[in-house]
């Protein structure tokens, strides 16, 4: 799977920092049963990487890869325990040598335009820019279509529901990451048909955008 294709599986990509594996499959269906086919499971929890095993396991049909790879040794344990791709917060020589060695999708996070142009210069024209809101958002995005027409991004950081439409409604942002759709509060009192709920919404809002 190439960084393109996971940019373009869907318009939202959950963010999700899962404190126990046993809410793993129950969550995954949850984003299943409310349209959305693609997580970031990141490594800030001691359940990230168990978590990313059992739903790559047990449900073919999502797509799940590792969130807050920071170096090799993250992202070779992302991949064997099953994610099929990987983002990170920051861009690396490290990430983006290990992601060419191994064939796995790496999407490195971008702050600034010296980043983007490293990044490209890599070959690596799918990015995550973050912290989105904080540098720049929207303004940010629109400046650098101008230099970097050919590259794409998934703000993170700072994306809800009342500005995902102001970023998705860019040419270079085919999605958006965020942790609204998957709130801690939610996960932890296992209520996941609100999460379901919150998908569709967040689906329903988009309509028409992209």
């Amino acid at each position: 799977m190439r960084a393109q294709d996971v940019m373009n599986l869907s318009p939202i990509v959950p963010v999700i920092a899962l404190e126990n594996e046993e809410d793993a499959l129950p969550l995954a269906n949850a984003l299943l049963e409310g349209g959305i086919h693609v997580m970031e499971i990141t490594l800030r929890t001691q359940a990230g990487l168990k978590a990313i095993e059992i739903i790559s396991s047990a449900l073919p049909q999502m797509h799940v890869g590792a969130g807050t790879v920071l170096n090799s040794d993250d992202f070779n344990n992302a991949v064997a325990h099953g994610a099929a791709f990987v983002f990170s917060p920051g861009i690396s020589e490290e990430l983006m040598q290990i992601s060419k060695q191994t064939g796995i999708a790496l999407i490195p996070g971008v702050a600034t335009a010296s980043e983007v142009m490293m990044a490209k210069n890599h070959g690596f024209e799918h990015c995550k820019l973050f912290p989105a809101t904080l540098v720049g958002g929207v303004g940010m995005l629109k400046a650098l279509s101008g230099p970097f027409p050919m590259m794409r991004f998934c703000p993170t950081g700072g994306v809800n529901l009342d500005n995902s439409n102001d970023f998705l409604s860019l040419e270079n942002v085919p999605c958006v990451g965020g942790s609204w759709i998957v709130p801690k509060e939610m996960i932890k009192e296992k209520n996941f048909k609100q999460i379901t709920k919150l998908c569709i919404e967040a689906r329903e809002k988009i309509k028409g955008i992209i």
